[in-house]
């Protein structure tokens, strides 16, 4: 009896182990894991299972040196895990920040740009006038310009999130 309850535990810890984990973004910004689809939220892949504790350490490299028995505590890494991701979110968050920036400028300069200039109109047969290739030309770079910008913040979200 006690066998088959420990081989149906064994097989359900396996089960979920194998379960596949979602990664999605909200439109909000947010991060959720799930094992089913979030509505509203853009699915940006699928995260492996961790791999099973293992009783047994990991062999070291043929050529590397065999860890210390002694007591002393292992040498510390320059630099920790924790605070390196930090820097990333940081550096992410800045990015993010002047990526808002440069699109809030780009919208500005398009919508400050709706006026022709002096130069970009042409003189009709008839006494009027109209928009010459001058006009048409700035205003696509305007546009081009606030494509760009937001481009550049979309991608800035994306590797804020992925520092998260």
């Amino acid at each position: 009896m006690r066998f088959s309850a420990f081989v149906l535990l064994f097989g359900l810890a396996s089960a979920v182990a194998a379960q596949t984990v979602y990664r999605y973004i909200t439109p909000d910004g947010r991060t959720i894991f799930s094992d089913q689809p979030v509505p509203g939220a853009k699915l940006q892949g699928t995260v492996a299972p961790p791999a099973p504790p293992s009783a047994a350490p990991a062999p070291a490299p043929s050529g590397a040196p065999a860890p210390a028995l002694s007591g002393a505590p292992a040498a510390a890494p320059t630099e920790r895990p924790a605070e390196t991701r930090a820097q990333r979110l940081r550096e992410a968050t800045a990015e993010v920040e002047a990526a808002s920036q440069a699109l809030a400028q780009a919208r500005a300069q398009l919508d400050a740009g709706k006026e022709p200039l002096p130069g970009e109109r042409t003189g009709t047969a008839t006494g009027g006038s109209r928009l010459n290739d001058a006009y048409w030309a700035r205003q696509a770079a305007n546009e081009q310009a606030v494509k760009d910008a937001q481009a550049r913040l979309d991608a800035a979200i994306v590797a804020r999130n992925a520092a998260l």
